[in-house]
């Protein structure tokens, strides 16, 4: 369908440039996630695996080949459903990490986080979307149920021949 065609390029854009942006200035985006990740770090301490990177700069690294890649594969519209839960888990750390207004004192900063929080949560709303976007088949779920109905019935056509069988 054109829709789709059209809405996962442009969904997937500001993926794909943020990622790119975020390799390009490593550093800035991890001193200004450092904050976040050390806090989330201190409070998972225990649960999170020590295989785990908690290096920022790397961690920034790994965020941004997940929306650059993931975000050309729901752009191209390959696994788009995988691609958009992929951008989801990605977005929302980083709207955690970056626009964090309720800390923000200054007015004109604080509300301008605001905007980019709620644009990020429009994003998420987006990628919910993308993301049970089945692209005109029936999903898994109505699937399994038609074929244990399916099953059901045979079963009940099945049990009727054989009490005949036996009456007979």
């Amino acid at each position: 369908m054109i829709l789709r065609r059209v809405a996962r390029p442009l969904l997937a854009a500001i993926f794909i440039s943020g990622g790119i942006g975020a390799l390009r200035d490593t550093q800035g985006h991890a001193k200004a996630a450092e904050p976040f990740l050390t806090e989330s770090f201190d409070k998972l301490e225990g649960v999170v695996p020590e295989s785990v990177p908690r290096d920022p700069a790397t961690l920034v690294r790994i965020d941004a080949a997940v929306k650059v890649g993931a975000g050309l594969a729901l752009a191209a519209g390959k696994a788009p459903r995988l691609a958009s839960l992929l951008l989801l888990g990605s977005l929302v750390p980083t709207t955690l990490a970056a626009h964090r207004f309720w800390e923000v004192k200054e007015p004109a900063e604080r509300q301008q986080q605001q905007i980019q929080f709620i644009k990020n949560a429009g994003l998420a709303g987006g990628l919910l979307l993308a993301a049970a976007d089945t692209a005109g088949k029936p999903s898994l779920g109505w699937r399994a149920k038609r074929a244990a109905s399916k099953t059901e019935k045979r079963a009940e056509k099945l049990a009727k021949k054989a009490e005949k069988a036996i009456t007979k």
